[in-house]
């Protein structure tokens, strides 16, 4: 059978910057090799297949696969994949889409005054930190490179990340990620991703700078991560890194890969009750038929 499909830019300000998606339509058909074997054959950070076009208990059934594994949650994913759902299934302006993912439902709000769309990521967990001499190490840096008033820390907000402040932006362009050590590290953490940030843009109206190595999922270097920069939105409110309870900045990433991305983070700190959201653009490329 044959299956469209749509390839978008998502975190994107333009074409061909932010993180690629496929999205494959009507896919209950497909089995779960195959799903596998086609985001293989995409080799896009994710690709995405929407089971029917109908809801089910209010959202749409989706599954997220990088080229190596299927995932319970990814952000960039979660986005395109409510962008082709309106624009695609429904063709009509709605203001919510839910997606029915494994890490369980995920709404997708569209804004009548801009074109940044935002979810609503589950409530976070926080894990282990861990021990800055090493992490510095596996990363390329010298550890009086890494900001010593915060911690290395794990943090799931449906994905689980390694959070790593860094002083400076011009530290965070050095990194050099040590795979053999990486893969050492992960064997004895909860999280497999890096996501190191410093305290400066790229661009205008940029606050925050950030890189994220996914080499246990099969990406060297991933060109933005809404996944962790949800994670990333809960260790700043936690940490209070901007002294407030309240967030909202705008974040650079994948500027070094040559895919530069902007998100768009938001969230609150309620006695301890933190939530998050992330957004960004959508930027349709292209079209085709699988099959």
């Amino acid at each position: 059978m044959k299956h469209r499909f749509f390839i978008t830019d998502v975190f994107a300000d333009r074409r061909y910057s932010g993180n690629q998606l496929a999205t494959f339509m009507e896919s209950a058909d497909i089995s779960d090799a195959e799903m596998q074997q086609i985001a293989r054959e995409m080799n896009f950070s994710e690709t995405t297949f929407i089971h029917s076009d109908r809801a089910r208990e209010g959202g749409f059934d989706v599954r997220i696969f990088t080229p190596e594994e299927e995932l319970d949650f990814a952000g960039h994913p979660t986005l395109g994949s409510a962008y082709i759902i309106r624009e695609q299934l429904l063709q009509r302006s709605v203001d919510r889409v839910t997606l029915n993912l494994r890490v369980g439902q995920v709404p997708v709000d569209f804004t009548a005054e801009s074109e940044v769309l935002w979810m609503h990521q589950v409530a976070p967990r926080f894990g282990e930190k861990l021990d800055p001499a090493r992490l510095a190490s596996v990363v390329g840096l010298q550890e009086e490179e890494l900001d010593p008033r915060f911690p290395i820390e794990q943090v799931s907000t449906g994905l689980p990340f390694i959070i790593m402040p860094l002083r400076s932006l011009a530290v965070l362009r050095r990194i050099a990620l040590r795979r053999d050590e990486y893969l050492d590290l992960i064997k004895g953490t909860w999280a497999k991703t890096i996501l190191a940030f410093s305290p400066e843009g790229y661009e205008a109206g940029q606050s925050i700078s950030v890189r994220v190595f996914p080499v246990s999922f099969g990406i060297p270097e991933d060109p933005a991560t809404g996944s962790g920069n949800g994670c990333l939105a809960a260790y700043l409110l936690r940490n209070r890194y901007f002294r407030s309870d309240v967030l909202d900045v705008q974040v650079g990433q994948g500027y070094e890969i040559g895919r530069p991305s902007r998100l768009y983070l938001r969230g609150r700190d309620d006695a301890g009750r933190i939530h998050v959201s992330v957004g960004g653009k959508v930027i349709p490329v292209a079209e085709g038929c699988w099959g």
